[in-house]
């Protein structure tokens, strides 16, 4: 099975050794990504909402040259600095992923690479994984 890597001009992917992207067959998988422009200038210092969007935006450029669709991804991971903001990134998370609803995880870290970045953000793509049937699991009785 090929295995194919994507880049972006990240002044931390080469770095660390690391790809943007990773996609095997028809699955891809997204590396932690946070609101820095290519020239390492963050976007929206300290805004939970804000860096959001735009961590959101770039992960859709990266699924897009992926052939892949918002429809597809079947995970996210939060990895924030202040889970009082819970309610921020949640909305922009909604905004984005209301309809696809994929399994996700939201968690605390002590900080990021940089003071002024607030969430960093992975996600796991499934091509082919659009098509969505809800069901809803009953609570566990004691």
């Amino acid at each position: 099975m090929e295995r194919i890597n994507f880049a972006t001009k990240s002044p931390f992917e080469p770095l660390r050794g690391f790809s943007r992207a990773v996609q095997v067959g028809n699955q891809l998988y997204i590396s932690g990504t946070t609101a820095t422009l290519s020239s390492g200038e963050v976007v929206a210092p300290g805004d939970a909402y804000q860096q959001t969007r735009f961590v959101i935006g770039r992960i859709r450029q990266v699924l897009t040259a992926a052939g892949f669709t918002i429809h597809d991804v079947v995970r996210t991971r939060l990895s924030v600095t202040n889970i009082g903001k819970w309610e921020e990134y949640a909305r922009a998370h909604r905004e984005a992923f209301e309809i696809v609803r994929p399994a996700s995880s939201i968690v605390q870290v002590a900080k990021l690479v940089d003071a002024r970045l607030v969430l960093e953000m992975e996600v796991d793509a499934v091509r082919g994984g659009a098509e969505v049937r809800n069901i809803d699991i009953p609570d566990v009785t004691i």
